[in-house]
Parts: structure tokens; C-alpha cells; sequence
């Protein structure tokens, strides 16, 4: 008689899920991290998704808001659309922003400022790389830099080719350079990074103390990194968020580090939900998604709960008394 092995048993859903803040394609349920479609299945026809559906509710303090920003259009963009051999060229290594990239960047910076985004963001994690650190600085850096301050400039002029004036920083959050949330690795030399001392001096006022090696250690030549192994870093990445304090946090990286990232999450939600969540971003494109942890990675406790009865009294809820009285009438 043959024997065939048992089926290999379904995918562990991450410990974190991951939800657009609000949606755009169904009635807006997500009020401010409480309330999520997570519950709603894909399976779920639109007709239920118009009449409700089961909304899900998770604690406050085990949620966090994240702003997921794709760098401006950099120069190996361009002529990689041209021709894919583009991406092999030593020409395009650590690209910088194309002068169309820095416009992108000008209207993001309008809209995080005109939305009032701008005031919640705790910090602001970027890529270390050219084109994402720009980006980051442009969108969410201070103003024109002016030598009358003490305060070094985010970012010196004319850094990168960008033929830009200074950047501030001042009145805009801290932002820091976190090697976990770069593009696919090796190969390609447009996504590999110059050494952080050379950083330094272009970005003068940014955060680079988690960096470890001054040269890219990371990148390899005749090594590309699998779709596996990027997903895998960007979930490493999103478990390292949960790790921080910050509530609000806003992430410039890149195309297929946000693709294959975020493909790991809304299995378990409407496909146009999922759509929302993990279709490609275009250059400069913000998505704001609520994160949560549903399997108590982070241990923050709540700022907002109360404990209640103070001073205490009696509270004996009805129902309980309910239960308690059917229970004596059993025994």
C-alpha cells in the first residue's frame, strides 16, 4: 500500500499584523489604531464587506502608526527603464536623486506639512543609502540651513550632485539610518552604499550610531539576495520597530524591500485590502499603516488605561451575579 506524507501544515501568521490607517477602497473602520478590517476574511464576499463585516479591536498601546515611504526617483530608475542592464552598471553605484526625484520630494514635503503629519512623527528611519537618505532629509529635514546656528545641517549643499541648498536640523524629527530596511543586496551596484564616514560629511546633524562597519560589508558583487531573505530582513526589520518606544514612525527604503515585506502581511484580510497593503509603491509614494502586536513582542504598557476603582467600593457586575446565582441554582 503507498503512503503519501502528510501535507506540510498552513504558514504561521506573523506576529504582527499590518493595516492600512485608513482604507481606501471600503468604508473607513480604522479610528486611530482601536479598530481594524483584520477580522474581515478573504473569502468574504463584497456584498457582507458593504453590509459591515466583523471589524477588530486590539489594545492601544499594542499598536503602532507607521509611514512607509518609497525614495524619490533616483537616476537608476531612469535608465534602468531604458534597459534593465542599467541596474548592472558601476555608473549607477549608491544613485543618487534625479532632478525630476527632488520635485517628488518637494510635494511630499508639502503634504506632510499641509496634512500636519509632520508634528506626529516621533522619528524618521531611513535606508543608508543616496537616494533614501535625500528623500528623507527633503521630505521630514528643517529648513534652509543658515550658519548663524550652532545646530549642524542635516544635509550640506550640493550633496550628492543634488545642486540644493543646506538642509536644517532644526523644528523636524530625529532621523537615523538603520541598514536592516536597505533594498535587495548585492549585485546591483546602484544598492550599494558608500562608507558612513563619507555620509557623515554630507549628512552631518543624521544619526548613523547603529551602523556597525564603515564600509558596506553587507553588498556582494557575484551574490544577489533571494526574494526569501529580503522578506525575511523586512520582518526582522518590522519586529525591530515593535522594539522602540516611538508610537509614530515614519520609513523611507525602497521598492523591493517594501514589496516582498509587505506581501507577508494581510493574508487573513479582503484581497482589496491586501491590495492596499502590499501592491508597489511608486517613487515618493506615503502609505500609512497601523501595526500591531498581537503576540506581545513589545512590552510597553498603556498611558492612556485607568485601573478604576479608586477608592474601592463594591462592583459586582450583574451579569457575573447572574452567572454566579444560575451556578448556586445547579449545585
Amino acid at each position: 500500500m503507498t503512503t503519501h506524507p502528510p501535507p506540510p501544515p498552513p504558514p504561521l501568521a506573523p506576529p504582527l499584523s499590518l493595516l492600512p490607517l485608513f482604507s481606501s477602497s471600503l468604508s473607513p473602520r480604522i479610528f486611530r489604531f482601536q479598530f481594524s478590517f483584520s477580522s474581515l476574511r478573504c473569502s468574504s464576499s463584497l456584498s457582507e464587506m458593504d453590509n459591515g463585516g466583523n471589524p477588530s479591536l486590539f489594545p492601544l498601546h499594542r499598536c503602532k502608526t507607521i509611514h512607509l515611504v518609497r525614495h524619490a526617483q533616483g537616476i537608476h530608475n531612469v535608465e534602468g527603464d531604458k534597459n534593465y542592464k542599467a541596474y548592472m552598471s558601476p555608473e549607477y553605484f549608491d544613485a543618487q536623486l534625479t532632478q525630476l526625484g527632488w520635485q517628488q520630494v518637494d510635494n511630499l514635503r508639502k503634504h506632510v506639512h499641509t496634512s500636519g503629519l509632520i508634528k506626529k512623527i516621533d522619528v524618521v528611519i531611513t535606508s543608508p543609502l543616496l537616494r533614501t537618505i535625500q528623500t528623507a532629509v527633503g521630505v521630514f529635514g528643517g529648513e534652509g540651513y543658515t550658519d548663524t546656528t550652532d545646530d549642524l545641517p542635516l544635509m550640506v549643499a550640493n550633496a550628492g550632485n543634488s545642486d540644493r541648498g543646506a538642509i536644517s536640523s532644526l523644528d523636524c524629527p530625529p532621523i537615523l539610518a538603520v541598514e536592516l530596511c536597505r533594498e535587495h543586496l548585492g549585485v546591483h551596484p546602484c544598492d550599494k552604499r558608500r562608507s558612513i564616514s563619507e555620509y557623515r560629511c554630507l549628512f552631518p546633524a543624521l544619526d548613523f550610531s547603529l551602523i556597525e562597519s564603515d564600509e558596506d560589508s553587507l553588498w556582494e558583487a557575484d551574490v544577489r539576495e533571494t526574494k526569501a531573505e529580503l522578506a525575511a530582513r523586512g520582518m526582522k526589520f518590522m519586529n525591530w520597530l515593535f522594539s522602540r518606544k516611538e508610537r509614530d514612525i515614519a520609513i523611507v527604503t525602497h521598492s523591493g524591500f517594501l514589496f516582498h515585506t509587505l506581501a507577508k502581511f494581510g493574508n487573513d484580510c479582503h484581497p482589496l485590502v491586501k491590495k492596499e497593503i502590499s501592491s508597489h509603491f511608486a517613487n515618493c509614494e506615503l502609505r500609512s499603516m497601523v501595526i500591531v502586536d498581537s503576540s506581545m513582542i513589545g512590552s510597553d504598557s498603556s498611558s492612556t488605561n485607568y485601573p478604576g476603582k479608586i477608592p474601592s467600593g463594591p462592583d459586582l457586575p450583574s451579569d457575573v451575579a447572574d452567572e454566579k446565582n444560575q451556578e448556586k441554582d445547579t449545585s
